[in-house]
Formats: C-alpha cells, structure tokens, sequence
C-alpha cells in the first residue's frame, strides 16, 4: 500500500484525494499515506488533512497515517497549532490521531513539557484515547525519564489510563528493569466495587 501511495504521490495526487470516493479500510489507508508523501505546501496538505481525520474509524489508519506525516518534522511550529483543534476534539480517533502525532513529532526538549500537560488534562471515556495516551507516555519515558517520573507521581489521569501507563513501561525494554519495581509501585489501587 506503500508503494501505491508513492505512485498516486508523485502520478495524480491531486485528483486521488480530490475524487476517488473513501469507504474502506484500505483507501483510508491510502488516503493517509498520500497525503503524507504528496510533496506540497503545508497549508494544502493540512486542507487534506481536515478531510482526512474525521474519516479515521481504528487504530490503524490513525497510527500507520501518522508515522508517515513526516513533513511535521519541518514545519513543527505551524503542525503545532494545527493539531491544537484536536486535542480538544470529544470524537474518539481526532483525539488519537493528535495524541498519536504528539507522541511522533513533538517528544522533543522545547515541546515535551506542553505535551505531557495536554496529556493530563484529556479526558475521554475511548478505550483507544486512553490506551493512546498510555503508550505515549510510556515512549517519552525513554526519552524524558524525570519529567514523566513527576508526572506519574501527580496527575489527572484516570486510574485505567494511569495503571496502562505503567504497565507499558514496565514491559518496555528501554526501560532500565531496577527502575521498573520503582515504577511498579506506583500502581493505583483499583476498586471493583461500586458505591
């Protein structure tokens, strides 16, 4: 699908994201990936985009999509406030898709301290948001050990998302196994019973 995306990227990516009617898991799929290679100006390939996400329905098209929108790297400041709309969308995959492309392009030291506070503040009932948020936290423990250390130790997440965090960075193998016990405990004591 790759390959076909290139193809359609650099053949008639005007007239593919213009035309071809989007139903299936696959032209999604294609869809995401020629926006992503389709060499033009940012504002256009934000237009696509806006077309774009509200089409995402899994985890898939969400995750494979933003591995490949990788002209973030070079216009982060502008993707930046691009994405701020869908960090405070109540739609469950708009809600991944910005905490997915957080997670890709901006785990860096000027954007990392806005990120994770994006992170604490979410709050949606969509198990693919909280596990989203949990990898995510869990991958810039790798890269920002302390920062999220003082974040798991006082947050605003919900127990499920808290505890998914861990677990993630405790089956991580970048994560340093005499840190994991540390990490272990501070696992949230979950009660089954409703009052």
């Amino acid at each position: 699908m790759r390959k076909m995306a290139k193809q359609i990227a650099k053949e008639s990516p005007e007239e593919f994201l213009n035309n071809v009617p989007i139903e299936y898991y696959e032209e999604k799929m294609l869809y995401g990936f020629v926006i992503g290679y389709y060499k033009t100006e940012l504002k256009k390939r934000l237009e696509y985009l806006d077309k774009f996400v509200p089409m995402i329905d899994n985890w898939a098209v969400c995750d494979c999509s933003c591995s490949t929108f990788k002209f973030t790297s070079y216009a982060q400041k502008e993707v930046w406030q691009y994405l701020q709309k869908y960090c405070q969308s109540k739609k469950e995959y708009e809600l991944r898709f910005a905490i997915i492309m957080l997670m890709s392009y901006y785990l860096t030291e000027e954007y990392i301290d806005k990120v994770l506070a994006i992170y604490d503040t979410i709050k949606h009932d969509g198990y693919y948001v909280k596990m989203a948020i949990a990898w995510a936290i869990s991958v810039a423990y790798v890269k920002f050990p302390q920062k999220v250390m003082e974040l798991l130790k006082q947050n605003h997440l919900d127990d499920f998302t808290h505890n998914k965090a861990i677990q993630k960075m405790i089956e991580s193998y970048r994560v340093e196994k005499e840190v994991k016990e540390e990490i272990r405990n501070m696992k949230r004591k979950v009660s089954n019973n409703k009052k």
